[in-house]
């Protein structure tokens, strides 16, 4: 019996000297690895950095909280409340009345770019509305007035009536804005008081639409419902983007945020302010952004640009000299690499504005002085319709010397029941012979709100150009 205690105490007694060798060697070996790792890490500093003004370098964060503290208070609440039908009751049914229409209530945030109570929001954010309030950031509220909107742009301007000045955010540039700069994004979003969140400039002049031509700013600073009409500022603190729309597949903010740029917005609401509407002004070129492909099928040396396919007669560049073949490289200060950089930068300019417009033409760069025309000269709405006049190309093709073209239909009774789409050509309202979109201007003058009652025959060619008439009386 003792030998078996004695054999069973030095089995204990040696595996404790061994576990405790083993747990110093295995500690010994782990803490010489750490010290080796932080010893041999090399540190590699890119050339191309600048260590003394880049915080990646010098190890400084990035401070937002004066940016914060300029912009929070600029930054409310808006509240949109409209009047919709409402759902039909069985007792609705039975006595043939239409249901009360019921409150529906929507919200969104808007920016205080003037002292005097004026606020920058979406049109989106107040569309429909039969009343609109605004709450500050101190929890005052105030009821809105509508000064104007601009459903293209998305941009709408509010007015509120205050004894005390109010603090206004300051427009910055959004053209000298840069990818890759800080941003803050502040708005009321799920209807909390106002928020900030930060991020970096993803891209500019962004285009999300086929059928506008938009050019955003975007950013991957957090941007959720309730966010539309809020301030996109730059580390300054300075207005630089409206934020508008986000890409998600669920509704909320999966990564992509995207703001009308400040130079537009700031254009938008002062055309309102001093003109009433939008004052539009247009190069009068068609074409579209030159990639490898399209270089490639019209023998191009360039994959940058925007592609002149045709120049509108009449407008400020047919005037200047700017000619089918031409690419635009740069207008003014600022580089033209797709169609979205061109649209975005002229509307932030009105009819009769000069701009500098850098093109290439047979392999050599040529600089031309444009005068700006205005959106009617050009293009015209009209029954639902956009209208434009006919290209040169397409009246040499086809030998035609008059009417205008449908560039858009939304118009459903002009589209559905006699077909007339885009490509078709107007020549004539009444016994009026249409050559230019100057006579639809022209009829609609003559008859003021009351152009459309007084259409009685519509005259029209296919894209065959084959003629057709159609009496409405």
């Amino acid at each position: 019996m003792k030998k078996i205690l004695s054999l069973v105490f030095v089995s204990v007694l040696g595996g404790i000297i061994a576990l405790s060798i083993n747990t110093y060697l295995t500690e010994e070996q782990n803490t010489v690895n750490v010290i080796e790792e932080s010893v041999t890490q090399p540190t590699l500093v890119n050339t191309s950095f600048d260590a003394k003004t880049t915080s990646l370098m010098t190890g400084e964060n990035p401070d937002f909280t004066i940016a914060a503290e300029n912009t929070l208070n600029s930054v409310v609440h808006v509240k949109n409340t409209a009047l919709v039908a409402g759902n039909p009751t069985i007792q609705d049914f039975f006595l043939g009345r239409r249901p009360a229409p019921r409150a529906q209530v929507g919200t969104g945030s808007g920016v205080i770019i003037n002292k005097d109570g004026y606020i920058i929001t979406n049109n989106h954010v107040i569309a429909g509305s039969s009343k609109i309030s605004v709450t500050l950031n101190d929890n005052r509220e105030f009821e809105a007035e509508l000064i104007g909107t601009d459903e293209e742009t998305d941009i709408a301007l509010l007015k509120i009536d205050t004894e005390d000045d109010l603090p206004a955010v300051a427009f910055g540039d959004s053209d000298n804005a840069k990818v890759g700069e800080w941003v803050l994004a502040v708005g009321n979003p799920f209807n909390l008081t106002s928020t900030v969140t930060a991020g970096i400039i993803s891209a500019k002049s962004r285009d999300l639409s086929r059928d506008k031509s938009q050019s955003f700013i975007q950013t991957d600073a957090a941007v959720n419902p309730g966010n539309s009409g809020g301030a996109l500022v730059n580390s300054r603190g300075e207005l630089i983007g409206i934020n508008t729309a986000i890409t998600s597949q669920t509704g909320a903010y999966i990564g992509y945020s995207f703001a009308v740029p400040s130079n537009i917005a700031r254009k938008v609401i002062e055309d309102i302010m001093e003109y009433g509407n939008v004052q539009e002004g247009v190069l009068g070129v068609v074409g579209g952004s030159v990639n490898s492909r399209f270089a490639e099928e019209f023998g191009i040396d360039t994959a940058q640009g925007f592609y002149v396919k045709d120049v509108e007669d009449n407008s400020g560049a047919q005037k200047a000299g700017i000619k089918s073949g031409d690419i635009i490289k740069r207008i003014d200060n600022v580089e033209i690499s797709k169609f979205s950089d061109l649209s975005g930068y002229l509307k932030t300019k009105r009819p009769n504005d000069q701009v500098r417009v850098e093109l290439l033409r047979n392999d050599k760069l040529k600089i031309v002085p444009v005068t700006l025309s205005k959106s009617d000269m050009v293009s015209i709405d009209f029954l639902n319709m956009e209208l434009r006049n006919i290209p040169s190309t397409i009246k040499k093709q086809s030998d035609i010397k008059t009417g205008v073209l449908v560039q858009k239909n939304q118009n459903k009774f002009l589209y559905s029941k006699l077909g007339i789409r885009p490509g078709y050509i107007i020549t004539g309202i009444n016994d009026m012979e249409i050559k230019t979109i100057a006579d639809i201007s022209k009829f609609t003058e003559k008859y003021g709100e009351d152009a459309v009652d007084n259409i009685y025959k519509l005259e029209y060619m296919n894209t065959k150009f084959e003629k057709k008439e159609v009496i409405f009386k």
